[in-house]
């Protein structure tokens, strides 16, 4: 469900964003599941009531915010029923009444109910229509049919429904009871609902919150009345709910259990260590100096832009524009593969040993620098070497450094080279799309791509491509745990909480540039090896917050360079593809000095100051969509541009 699918207009649509469903595998108590449905249905609806005093105090401005709020009360009402049961009308005299996994809900009355739906009916013909009044009203038809229909109060609904011998104990309990039921009665097919295609965003999400709410009472609701239990007939219908998988089943054996719930336990104060780490000069700590001789990079085949989130905006988001995510992150769009991790990371590094000119028998250590890969055994990284035919190479394991990926991996390549003295292939690469689900942060930010790097010995009497290496890890628990995946707590989908992961980038990023400060210039010239560098390519975490935080650290934003704003955070593939995008754009034409710094989940972070020819990236062209696996196209940089004088102009 979490995937993205292309429908038959080629838009976007994330089906996990329309269709609510929870993963109750990760869930253990009554508390867990009450916290995400609070959090995922809850805070957003308003209720009946608090509609109706809206309406009359003149409190919506426009036709869709009155729509927006009906519908998002309509999803608190079915906040179980939708998430872990699936409703089957049945006959009263054919309804098991002892089986343990059949349960017939205990619904009261709404209160104020036809108030609450004349209210509602009356007001929406007097607002103005926000965008299209047309596609206005044939929303407002589906939703207001649902609406006014209701007649349960959703406040007190149980998660766990009595079961048909439960129900039966009290007499008055009241329930769903239908006086026919067509099992033919016209409901939306998923493909009707993912191609909704309307021209405003923002109504294209609210028409398919409509179709969802619709099916969620497959039956004539004008003629649904709640009925006792001791009037119910045998010709009567009613709605019984079932688990709707094993997951839920296994959930509610859980819960009869009383299984005792786990605590974590608590995190230690953070303490400084008792020295400071300092940052490793290759020339003077390496024997075999390092070199950089490929660079390749794999972007997503298909492009998801703000307009893109907002036609898939969920029942639990809050209401944003496309303008607003922009302002937000700096993102106008983000790139997901429809390729499996496996295989963009396949790409990368089949591109990566092409550039090199390098045969799969020559590499010595194959790395990958990944925190979204599901492969535990065999690891990725081997799994590569089976995929390119490596025989034995001396290491091959993966490196879970999210967004310090590149730093941590160049650096660990490094102290490998000391021992095998022949290339080490590093594969940076990330796959959020299908580990996003709902989480309207996650899926603003994070997009999909990949990187193979080369690092190699370098020849005999030359000098090395990098400088300066560092890595960092740890902070306080708040900030090792400001990023999870996955995370019970958001229906195990990867959540970024913002101000641990802003403590956490800007107190990494101060001190980089203070370490970097304080280290002499690399060839001997005047100033720092701050004053040499002459491009920072920082991870691309957020460009508003990252500009943010250099201003802060005495940086300028014409220091910086990002391609965030096309590709999205792809955590540990972020440097190296923007250091790609650079030379494909044009932005670095000739060698040149580049500062590189990774910060993110865990608390790690890392640097690497190295020097950057653009002759040994392999160039991909454009992202074209794809149908199946290709190796990327990939073209030579033309070198007709200005060298690092202008890119020094351009940057400062």
């Amino acid at each position: 469900m979490n995937a993205f699918v292309l429908n038959r207009h080629g838009r976007m649509v994330f089906p996990s964003n329309i269709i609510p469903e929870l993963d109750f595998s990760t869930m253990e108590t009554l508390e867990q599941l009450d916290s995400v449905i609070r959090r995922d249905f809850e805070t957003k609806a308003p209720s009946g009531t608090e509609i109706l005093e809206r309406v009359r105090t003149g409190g919506y401005a426009t036709r869709y915010d009155l729509m927006r709020d009906m519908a998002l009360n309509l999803f608190w009402a079915n906040r179980f029923s939708i998430t872990m049961y699936e409703k089957r009308p049945t006959r009263w005299r054919d309804l098991p009444r002892s089986r343990s996994d059949v349960f017939l809900p205990v619904l009261e009355p709404w209160e104020d109910g036809e108030a609450k739906v004349s209210g509602v009916q009356q007001a929406y013909p007097q607002l103005p229509s926000r965008w299209d009044s047309p596609c206005e009203d044939r929303v407002f038809e589906v939703l207001f049919d649902v609406f006014a229909n209701r007649r349960h109060h959703a406040s007190t609904l149980p998660a766990v429904k009595p079961t048909v011998a439960e129900f039966l104990e009290q007499p008055g309990n009241l329930t769903f009871r239908l006086p026919d039921y067509d099992p033919d009665y016209p409901v939306y097919d998923y493909d009707d609902i993912l191609d909704v295609d309307e021209d405003v965003p923002e109504l294209t999400a609210l028409h398919r919150w409509a179709m969802v709410l619709h099916n969620q009472y497959p039956w004539e609701r004008s003629k649904v009345e709640l009925a006792a239990a001791g009037d119910l007939r045998d010709d009567d219908w009613v709605v019984a709910f079932h688990p709707r998988d094993k997951e839920v089943r296994a959930f509610l054996r859980r819960l009869r259990a009383q299984a005792a719930p786990r605590h974590a336990p608590t995190a230690r104060e953070s303490r400084p260590p008792v020295r400071p780490y300092p940052a490793v000069d290759v020339r003077q700590r390496f024997d075999v100096l390092p070199r950089l001789e490929a660079l390749a990079a794999v972007h997503g085949d298909q492009a998801c832009s703000n307009e893109d989130l907002i036609r898939n905006t969920a029942y639990n988001w809050s209401p944003m524009s496309a303008e607003e995510i922009s302002s937000k992150t700096g993102i106008e769009q983000r790139r997901y593969s429809s390729l499996p991790l496996e295989e963009l990371a396949l790409q990368a590094a089949e591109a990566a040993l092409a550039k090199a000119g390098r045969e799969p028998e020559e590499i010595g250590a194959v790395l990958v620098a990944t925190c979204t890969s599901s492969r535990l055994i065999p690891s990725l990284a081997t799994y590569l070497c089976g995929q390119l035919g490596m025989h034995q190479v001396y290491a091959a394991y993966d490196i879970i450094a999210a967004c310090a990926g590149m730093p941590y991996g160049v650096a660990e390549a490094t102290r490998l080279l000391q021992e095998v003295e022949r290339p080490v292939l590093v594969v940076c690469v990330e796959k959020f799309s299908d580990k996003i689900g709902n989480v309207r942060t996650s899926r603003m930010i994070f997009g999909d791509g990949a990187a193979g790097l080369v690092v190699g010995p370098a020849p005999e009497g030359a000098g090395t491509d990098f400088d300066v290496m560092k890595t960092y890890a740890s902070g306080p628990a708040s900030e090792v745990n400001s990023i999870l995946w996955p995370n019970p707590e958001f229906d195990n989908n990867i959540t970024v909480f913002g101000p641990q992961v802003k403590a956490l980038a800007g107190r990494y990023l101060t001190q980089m540039i203070e370490e970097i400060s304080a280290l002499p210039h690399p060839d001997g010239g005047e100033g720092s090896l701050l004053d040499s560098v002459e491009l920072i390519v920082p991870h691309q975490a957020n460009k508003t917050m990252v500009i943010g935080l250099a201003e802060r650290a005495g940086l300028t934003a014409d220091q910086l360079y990002f391609n965030i704003e096309r590709v999205g955070n792809t955590s540990s593939a972020s440097i190296p593809l923007a250091i790609h995008d650079a030379v494909r754009d044009g932005v670095i034409t000739a060698p040149l000095r580049v500062f590189a710094p990774g910060f993110g989940a865990g608390a790690v972070a890392g640097y690497a100051v190295m020097r950057v020819d653009p002759a040994v990236v392999a160039v991909q062209s454009a992202p074209v969509p794809q149908d199946g696996a290709s190796a990327p196209a990939v073209r030579e940089p033309n070198g007709s541009a200005q060298g690092s004088d202008g890119v020094q102009e351009a940057f400062g």
